[in-house]
């Protein structure tokens, strides 16, 4: 551990740093504007701490520049996410104003305290490939709104427009082929020509920008490209993000960090788990690109396991999921030996990984190709039937002279896919929660829909429609079923 931890909180025109002991007793405060020589007085100004390290909040984001600075000056620095520090921050015991140097100290105490915190290292190859990988986003974004635009603008032009499809040649010739007829039409023909001139414009910017990606992508010497749907875009995506793939442990963790694990929302005796939007949506998103591509191919490995995926029983859905785990998987076994001078260390079975490169002495774990749980064998799911069909009596009245009653017995599994909601009918009145029975909600499940109501009413798990008093059971349109 560190004699004194400096914590830097940086901005666009200033950084300021805090230092503190191994006790978070404050030793000093410094603020400097982001200048060229930034740098210069953040040294200058710590060194009568010769042991210390520094911890930058998001060293790979606003950070980045003094972070890097920092490393070549020869300095030990920790790269510490904003969230650690807002944790400690709102959960310290004293002062938790919203200021610069608090903001700093806590920086320094996540650092302190922490063990998940990187240690940064000097940029490589990999900025590269992030540098060129985020351009070509940009472009493409600026590319679809272009599109856009083109596309509203001919809809005033020509009745209902073009194709969902639009290209620059297609584009060229529906305008070259319409005539304007007065000053308003004029108008909005020269408008659609400057929106055919912006995408000529982008489409060759990213045509260019592609090649450089293609270059980068080869320079890296990886073999991620090898997988099947992984192009030198998604590529350069993958490596940027993930830089280190040694900073993760195990597979798990990298599923983890990728959004390909799921999360557990487990109470008590029950075992929850669902889709996860944590994680990085971007690399989540190129992970999807590439699995999505295998399906679409009859012939790639990945369309096969997705289709035993779905013979097991599982949706389409889950089956996809399952494949983006197993693709975003590293199946380097682990503790392999390390390779000899002059072999070249593999990083993976063709098809079956989606990392960049990477020594062969990974550590690794096993990793599980069911992001979410499988089905229960029959018995199993029998006697979670049983457990989890709770009986909800519902009493009766008269209304308009008409009498009847259902009563319906709804389980609450979310890992279910079939119907388990029976409602059965019988003549006596509307249905309304029983006040005697102290029910406030009703809970049915079909799918992976949950519909919930309080007071009078009941719910249908084959359409999800509530059946109340102004909605009768019966056959008829807009009616509830009389036995689902």
């Amino acid at each position: 551990m560190a004699a004194v931890m400096i914590g830097v909180d940086p901005h666009k025109g200033s950084h300021t740093a805090v230092a503190i002991d191994a006790a978070e007793v404050a030793l000093g405060t410094l603020r400097v504007r982001a200048s060229s020589v930034q740098a210069g007085k953040l040294l200058e100004w710590a060194a009568e701490w010769p042991e210390r390290t520094w911890a930058v909040e998001g060293a790979g984001g606003l950070g980045h520049l003094l972070a890097q600075q920092l490393v070549a000056a020869g300095e030990q620095v920790m790269d510490v996410q904003p969230k650690l520090g807002a944790r400690v921050r709102l959960l310290s015991t004293g002062t938790s104003n919203k200021n610069d140097p608090n903001d700093a100290r806590s920086v320094a105490v996540a650092a302190l305290r922490s063990p998940v915190c990187q240690q940064v290292r000097a940029d490589d190859h990999a900025l590269i490939l992030r540098v060129w990988s985020r351009r070509h986003r940009q472009l493409s974004r600026l590319r679809s709104q272009a599109a856009c635009r083109l596309h509203a603008v001919l809809c005033e032009i020509i009745p209902g427009g073009v194709g969902k499809d639009i290209t620059v040649a297609r584009a060229a010739a529906t305008l070259g082929a319409n005539h304007p007829a007065d000053a308003m039409a004029a108008a909005w023909h020269d408008l659609a020509d400057e929106h055919l001139t912006d995408l000529r414009r982008l489409d060759a910017q990213l045509r260019d920008t592609r090649k450089k990606l293609t270059a980068a992508v080869r320079a890296s010497g990886t073999s991620l490209t090898e997988v099947f749907g992984v192009g030198p875009v998604v590529a350069a995506t993958v490596i940027g993000d993930v830089t280190d793939i040694t900073r993760f442990p195990t597979a798990d963790k990298f599923a983890s960090y990728n959004g390909t694990a799921p999360i557990e929302v487990s109470s008590g005796q029950r075992k929850i788990f669902r889709l996860s939007m944590r994680g990085n949506r971007r690399l989540n998103h190129v992970i999807h690109m590439a699995a999505v591509t295998q399906i679409a191919h009859k012939h790639s490995d990945g369309h096969a396991y997705y289709q035993r995926k779905l013979d097991e029983g599982k949706t389409p859905a889950e089956a996809r999921r399952a494949l983006k785990r197993k693709t975003a998987t590293p199946s380097t076994p682990p503790c392999a030996p390390t390779p000899q001078p002059g072999q070249r260390a593999r990083e993976g079975n063709q098809g079956t990984t989606l990392h960049p490169a990477r020594p062969a002495h990974t550590p690794n774990a096993s990793s599980s190709d069911q992001p979410l749980p499988g089905p229960l064998p029959p018995y199993a799911r029998q006697a979670q039937q049983q457990e989890d069909i709770t009986p909800i009596h519902l009493t009766n009245r008269q209304t308009n002279g008409t009498r009847y009653g259902r009563k319906c017995y709804g389980p609450i599994d979310l890992r279910s896919r079939t119907e388990l909601s029976i409602c059965t009918q019988f003549p006596m009145g509307l249905p309304t929660v029983s006040s005697g029975a102290g029910l406030h909600g009703l809970g049915f499940v079909h799918g992976s829909m949950a519909l919930s109501g309080r007071g009078a009413g009941m719910v249908s798990s084959r359409r999800g429609r509530v059946c109340t008093a102004d909605r009768p059971a019966g056959s008829g349109p807009g009616s509830c079923p009389s036995v689902i």
